[in-house]
């Protein structure tokens, strides 16, 4: 707090607080442990006080406040738990229930679900408003999300965070009055919109109108088909956001028991995608140096985020051979898993079942891409999201916490730092820097952060000094930047290098697949805890993960060789509105 700050008192129920001039209702509420209930409201996100379930009583005022929206003021008497409060509270959740599919047991979001919570808190059990539900289909036409309109209660979080956050804008809201619903333009499947399936939507939704594809049933039938080899790889920021819906504190590191769970579910081999990780740096980072060397396109921009790449397909078509053809650290390893690996387990591609552990939902719709596959066969069969995995670890009854930890297995489970950190905005650019450096210079580097490249900041810069000349980079995260930096690369006029973008706030760690209730907050803790599992590693730089070396030299030559190409390297392309999921 600015010891020069003017400060402001007042009650609250009585009690006698002291918070910051301009401090919310709801917030100076917090301070002393009331949560005042809210719907529409999201700490991350623009005030927009639709819900009213904030309302609290003021001396003085004839009529109810919105507590998200109304700034305290010196002398102000607050009181939220009255019975005209409780009344009006109770009020507003009758009439969200009168339109609302009470189906709770069937829903994805049961026990996970803000209006479910509500009803639960005020003691609801049953509506005593007739329904005026309109009936009206899930609409699943697309690998990444499923809108279910009759869930939806019209809050508009999902609305500020694909146009604040994404600055797309795929959904909005139409009609008037008791008709307006939140819907796509002339009410569209999502994937025939500007959509790129990023899932930041699903992420705030606070019922189940919004959710990922529910794909962990394909995955206990694959664990229960015994002519079935099941292996699964874990993303990097997975392992510091699982924790959460366990009670453990935002950013707990989880590996261990993550990877134990994972065989308690019966995955024949759990591997780490972060090996993926550090085989992408070995083949982007080559890239990126035969580009600088031999007058290639640049800036060269990474091509991990599988949400970014959709938006460069769709909104910068003319800018595609911008991207780095390296695919990404899921599909790397899902190509080499039914190659090198099924060559060493004695197995046919075919027998292999890939699982995917992601933070991500556009992850889903990049699996199924018929670029990420061959010989008919796809490089990873069924990805599910963070949520899917805390799913059905609670369906087999485990408690992460409580559980002992194990290794991965091996050969595709030792990485290095620099894979782990991929998760993290800046992470990529940084892993990148660490190979990039020691290649161009024959030298050991000192010092493997890049901090310039760290933080929660929109865009950051720096100039890496290399002999014979200076590298510019850039790092974004969220579409509403990378939008700045395309327009730069557009006009011709950008002057960078080398470029990191990711789709989703903070990163991997940020990912619209995460455990529902990441906040701003949050993801800066779990970056923090990805930077702590790069810091005590031993092996901190990709090219020195000996089993990378062994790949190498077992199987695919060297970087950009013409097996690296055919396995780990793909293109992109314009895509015309709507997806084609043929």
């Amino acid at each position: 707090m600015n010891e020069s700050q003017e400060m402001v008192k007042l009650t609250i129920n009585n009690i006698p607080i002291e918070v910051p001039k301009g401090t919310k209702i709801m917030q100076a509420a917090q301070t002393i442990g009331i949560d005042i209930p809210h719907l529409c409201y999201h700490e991350d996100q623009r005030i927009k006080a639709h819900c009213r379930l904030c309302s609290v009583e003021v001396t003085g005022k004839k009529r109810l406040l919105a507590a998200c929206s109304t700034e305290v003021w010196e002398g102000m008497d607050v009181h939220t738990d009255t019975q005209i409060v409780r009344d009006t509270q109770v009020s507003i959740l009758q009439l969200m229930l009168a339109n609302h599919h009470k189906d709770c047991l069937s829903c994805p979001r049961n026990q996970n679900c803000d209006l479910q919570r509500l009803c639960s808190r005020f003691n609801i059990l049953e509506s005593h408003l007739p329904s005026v539900v309109k009936e009206e289909p899930r609409i699943e036409t697309n690998p990444s999300i499923v809108r279910d309109p009759s869930k939806c209660i019209r809050c508009g979080r999902c609305i500020r965070a694909c146009k604040d956050v994404q600055g797309i804008a795929a959904l909005t809201y139409a009609g008037r009055s008791s008709d307006i619903v939140v819907t796509t333009a002339f009410n569209k499947p999502m994937e025939a919109t500007d959509c790129i399936l990023c899932g930041q939507c699903s992420l705030v939704c606070p019922t189940g109108a919004i959710v990922e594809k529910d794909d962990t049933q394909k995955v206990l039938d694959a664990l229960q088909d015994n002519t079935k080899h099941v292996i699964v790889q874990v993303a990097p920021s997975v392992r510091v956001a699982l924790g959460d819906a366990f009670g453990l504190e935002p950013g707990a590191i989880v590996t261990g028991q993550m990877v134990t769970a994972l065989k308690l579910l019966g995955f024949d081999k759990v591997f780490d995608t972060n090996f993926g990780a550090d085989l992408t740096i070995m083949e982007e980072g080559h890239e990126f140096l035969h580009r600088l060397n031999n007058d290639g396109v640049l800036p060269m921009m990474t091509s991990c985020s599988p949400g970014w790449v959709n938006y460069m397909e769709k909104h910068f078509p003319s800018c595609i051979d911008h991207l780095s053809s390296a695919k990404s650290p899921m599909s790397m390893f899902g190509a080499i898993a039914k190659t090198y690996y099924a060559q060493q387990a004695g197995l046919k591609p075919q027998e292999i079942v890939t699982v995917s552990i992601m933070p991500c939902t556009a992850k889903k719709f990049e699996a199924a891409r018929p670029e990420m596959g061959r010989d008919g066969y796809q490089d990873v069969d069924i990805v599910l999201t963070t949520r899917e995995l805390i799913k059905l670890i609670k369906y087999v009854g485990l408690s992460i916490g409580k559980l002992p930890e194990n290794d991965f297995d091996s050969p595709l489970g030792l990485a290095s730092g620099a894979g782990a950190i991929f998760g993290a905005t800046g992470g990529v650019m940084e892993a990148a820097l660490r190979t990039v450096y020691e290649k161009v210079t024959g030298k050991t580097l000192e010092k493997v952060e890049f901090m310039d490249v760290r933080g929660f900041d929109g865009i950051k810069e720096a100039t890496i000094h290399l002999p014979g000349r200076d590298v510019r980079i850039a790092v974004a995260h969220t579409l509403k930047n990378a939008r700045k930096i395309m327009e730069q690369v557009k006009k011709g006029t950008s002057p960078y290098d080398f470029i990191e973008i990711m789709a989703c706030p903070g990163g991997c760690i940020g990912g619209g697949g995460q455990p529902i209730g990441t906040t701003n907050a949050i993801r800066k803790q779990r970056i923090a805890a990805l930077y702590e599992i790069d810091r005590t590693l031993p092996i901190r730089k990709s090219h020195e993960n000996p089993d990378i070396q062994t790949l190498y030299q077992d199987f695919l030559g060297e970087p950009l060789s013409e097996r690296a190409h055919e396995l780990l390297h793909t293109h992109y392309h314009k895509v015309d509105k709507p997806y084609q999921f043929d």
